[in-house]
């Protein structure tokens, strides 16, 4: 096996030809911002303030960071686009602010977010960051042409070699891809005055100041709820309990945000907005506008959250690895290809 930089010790999501390194103080990104962005401006856009809404859309779209997601990833072998109306989005992110990071690594997240032809629902699929496949040769690179973990492509290519590996694993053609980052939970679950959140079972955090969370439904603010998302030792399942609980925050923010009063008081929805779209970075063909326009009758009741089937955890090579269910997942991919959701969900189990 070659020597190759160590998947686990990538600073952030690296642009082609740059080393890895930390994110610049002055742009913090921030959890799910386009997502929040599409879903809660485009509520705006479906009620009464719809010209408001446009216009605060229009101002937002000037500030957001393009990134040339797809400059690198070569035309040929790239999958075939079935339903043309059909759009999958690629959610790339990681946590800035982990504590559980060290010498500069960051906990890599990657969804796949299938947005249907009608936009009457919205599938996203995660896919553990230590699943094993195969990682495509970086262009002007002797970095992968290898099986490794998922999130080795960051550190090898950047966000392009990040596309192939999803492409070429899924069979799914990337229409447009979002940068988000965990970390930012805090920043929004404060803005909305916290969100309530259904605790699996007692805990306590490995972080300080080490809270307990006990059973039950509790009321978290911003540094409780991205403390509970984080943790990941105290469960049986390991990774797939993170993901899970992310899944979860996301769900409870939406939940909040659409029905807490954010978006009947204009200033209340404006802090938000502006706080979930600081410094946003899409790929250079999206549209941020048209994507809201879109999605605005989306809530978290038309969501479903999925994770990349597997057949658990192993070893390969001395590495601790997510073994993919190559079956069930290509049954799971040839629906999302197919945009046949009845058959997305029967593949999930849901």
């Amino acid at each position: 096996m070659s020597s190759q930089p160590d998947p686990e010790q990538t600073a952030r999501i690296s642009l082609p030809g740059e080393e890895p390194q930390p994110p610049a103080p002055t742009k913090k990104r921030r959890a799910l911002r386009f997502v929040l962005i599409a879903l809660l401006a485009g509520a705006l856009l479906g009620g009464g303030g719809a010209v408001a809404g446009g216009l605060y859309l229009r101002s937002v779209e000037k500030d957001i960071v393009r990134v040339d997601a797809f400059a690198e990833v070569p035309d040929e072998g790239r999958p075939e686009k079935v339903v043309q109306k059909a759009r999958n989005i690629l959610l790339l992110g990681s946590d800035s602010r982990d504590p559980d990071a060290t010498g500069g690594s960051r906990s890599d997240t990657i969804i796949v977010a299938h947005l249907p032809a009608d936009r009457s629902s919205a599938q996203l699929i995660s896919i553990p960051r230590d699943t094993w496949v195969h990682v495509p040769p970086a262009k002007n690179s002797k970095n992968g042409n290898r099986d490794a973990k998922i999130n080795a492509s960051y550190a090898w290519g950047g966000i392009p070699l990040v596309v192939q590996t999803v492409e070429k694993f899924t069979g799914v053609r990337i229409d447009n891809v979002a940068i988000i980052d965990f970390a930012g939970f805090q920043d929004i679950v404060d803005a909305l005055g916290g969100i309530d959140l259904y605790i699996e079972q007692d805990i306590t955090s490995i972080h300080e100041p080490f809270r307990k969370f006990s059973q039950g439904e509790q009321h978290l603010d911003g540094a409780a709820a991205l403390d509970y998302a984080r943790q990941r030792k105290q469960f049986a399942d390991g990774d797939f309990a993170r993901i899970r609980h992310q899944q979860q925050v996301i769900k409870a923010i939406l939940d909040k945000a659409a029905t807490g009063g954010t978006l009947a008081n204009p200033g209340k929805l404006n802090s938000f907005l502006r706080a979930t779209a600081d410094a946003v970075s899409v790929d250079k063909t999206m549209s941020i506008f048209d994507t809201v326009t879109e999605m605005r009758d989306l809530r978290s009741g038309n969501l479903t959250f999925l994770t990349n089937p597997s057949k658990g955890t192993g070893r390969i090579g001395g590495e601790s690895v997510v073994l993919p269910d190559k079956a069930k997942a290509k049954a799971l991919y040839d629906a999302v290809r197919e945009d046949a959701v009845d058959d997305i969900l029967r593949a999930s189990g849901e």
